[in-house]
């Protein structure tokens, strides 16, 4: 039998490659929970006093403005998604088209930049309150003001017109996916339209609204800048303040723990909702057929429908964009400090996004090498820790990286110098590299989400038939698998790359010294008050986030008849 040794051999190099993806998912994955496990270890340092000291001043205030931000942003972006959502499935009226993929538009804008546009468009001598003034034949704020922005009402309206394409886009699915036979028996046994919503479409969209408002809320969890903007003191703000300002690293890591606290909450609550997710049915669904509007009813619809828009998108933007321009035309051009930081953002982006594709690739592909055969489940199980990642607040992943990075650090260190070699210093802090360490980690739920989605288009025929020939799993891949990923792998880089650009808690708490991007450029900006090379800033992010907005609005949002 001379062709039994071959034989043998391939299947030997078969099982070694496939333990090294396991063993590089595993890797990844451990790469994950270090910094939780690391958080846990700073909060124990801290002593009795800390704790104290926090459970009397700090945790109270923190915790009540945190939980009546997220309180306030669920019921908001609830109310807006689902609104939106049922208006352009249920009616039709002029502009509905364009207002179905437009609705997704405030996704571009991240939380802080509204929040640094408002604060100009709304000072009480910036362009409304002035023009509101004017009409009203008032010459002087003292006369006639509006609320202060700066309030937690302020930050619970900003961060609720932001955040709700959330629920918009789950929400909106899952109503173009019901059955309009039961909609039409709600309405034969006697209910009418605000009954068959309310009975049976609302209900059945419960578990899309639950996983919409998880997001949303986790967004608004992680937010630092526009609550720093607007003065609310959340736990996001105080883990900051607690470790920059006040230099105690253990008390912002008894803060994060609590936030991870109430993150574990949300993703009970996104679970539970998705418990039900699925159901069955013996006929075959027909979409609802919307109602034409006329006359008032159109043009009640067309306002709700656009305000969401305007608020949450255009009005910024326009503000922006003529801010920009003011400048230009003023300065003539942008300083040297701004594109270098346009330079940082797009280099930094880039470099993690294709990072966090290569851990990625890793884990799904593992995971997939796992199902093909038998074995242990750890590739399951390492892609869903993997994941995980992106549920962690930036400020948290920040300080639980520390550790693994000087661990790392003086490792090498130490083998440099074992080496012959001179002490090489910091490696990974204070470095860029930290920066790319905390995005891939951020972000790697995406990377993983994209490719298993495009690896369970591929039928699994393709790789055993490469298997039989005596192929790799890496082979399979290289040959076969990754020419057909390339739209999933694209679709995932631009995410990942636009997530990177806009990312400020994390950049903010592990950047080098002197070392800016367009985020904490504008930070920086509104932080000294300041808003001419801010806005440049802003609407060169805004304008990067259009695009993957656009794709997914063609991709998950076609309008239907």
């Amino acid at each position: 039998m001379p062709q039994d040794p071959p034989l043998r051999l391939r299947r030997a190099r078969a099982l070694e490659s496939g333990t090294g993806w396991r063993l590089a998912s595993l890797l990844v994955a451990a790469g994950v929970a270090a910094p939780l496990a690391a958080l846990l270890w700073f909060a124990l340092q801290g002593n009795l006093e800390h704790w104290r000291h926090l459970l009397e001043f700090v945790l109270p205030t923190a915790f009540r403005n945190t939980a009546l931000l997220l309180l306030g942003v669920g019921v908001l972006v609830g109310c807006l998604g689902v609104g939106s959502a049922w208006l352009i499935t249920a009616f039709d009226f002029p502009t509905r088209r364009m207002l179905s993929w437009a609705l997704l538009l405030p996704l571009a804008v991240p939380t802080y930049i509204v929040a640094f546009a408002y604060l100009d468009i709304l000072h009480p001598i910036g362009p409304v309150q002035t023009a509101i003034r004017e009409l009203l034949g008032y010459t002087s704020p003292r006369q006639f003001r509006l609320p202060d922005l700066r309030s937690l009402l302020g930050a619970i309206l900003l961060l609720g017109f932001v955040l709700y394409p959330y629920v918009y886009l789950s929400t909106r699915v899952m109503f173009a996916t019901q059955a309009a036979s039961l909609i039409e028996a709600a309405r034969v046994l006697g209910a009418g339209g605000r009954g068959a919503f309310l009975r049976v479409a609302l209900p059945m969209a419960r578990p899309a609204i639950a996983v919409g408002i998880s997001l949303a809320l986790l967004e608004t969890l992680n937010d630092i800048g526009a609550s720093e903007f607007l003065g609310i003191q959340t736990l996001t703000v105080s883990v900051y303040t607690t470790w920059v300002t006040r230099s105690d690293l253990a008390g912002a890591a008894q803060i994060a723990l609590a936030m991870l606290a109430i993150v574990a909450v949300l993703i009970l609550v996104e679970r539970h909702g998705r418990r039900r997710q699925r159901y069955a049915s013996t006929q075959r669904t027909r979409s609802i057929r919307p109602r034409r509007l006329k006359g008032s009813a159109a043009l009640l619809a067309f306002g709700l429908g656009w305000a969401p828009v305007v608020i949450g998108f255009i009005a910024p933007s326009i503000y922006l964009l003529s801010e920009t321009l003011k400048h230009f035309h003023t300065v003539g051009s942008v300083s040297d400090q701004l594109l270098l930081s346009a330079y940082n953002t797009a280099r930094i982006a880039f470099i993690a996004t294709l990072a966090t594709l290569a851990a990625g690739l890793a884990v799904a592909w593992a995971a997939r090498s796992q199902r093909q055969g038998k074995g242990p489940r750890l590739p399951k199980l390492s892609a869903r820790l993997a994941t995980s990642g992106y549920a962690i607040p930036g400020t948290v992943l920040a300080i639980g990286l520390l550790t693994p990075l000087m661990l790392i650090d003086g490792l090498g260190s130490w083998l440099w110098q074992r080496l012959g070699h001179p002490d090489p210093g910091l490696l990974l802090m204070g470095t860029s590299t930290a920066l790319v360490c905390a995005y891939a980690i951020r972000f790697l739920a995406i990377s993983i989400g994209g490719i298993e989605s495009g690896l369970a288009r591929i039928p699994p025929s393709m790789e055993q038939a490469a298997r039989l020939l005596g192929e790799t799993p890496g082979g399979a891949l290289r040959r076969i698998h990754l020419p057909l990923l390339r739209p999933a792998l694209g679709a995932a880089a631009l995410l990942i790359f636009v997530d990177a650009m806009k990312e400020l808690p994390a950049t903010l708490l592990l950047r080098p010294v002197n070392f800016d991007t367009l985020s904490t450029w504008l930070y920086a900006e509104a932080a000294r008050g300041t808003y001419e090379e801010g806005a440049v800033a802003a609407l060169a992010i805004v304008v990067a986030g259009l695009l993957p907005v656009i794709l997914l609005a063609r991709a998950q949002l076609r309008p239907t008849h």
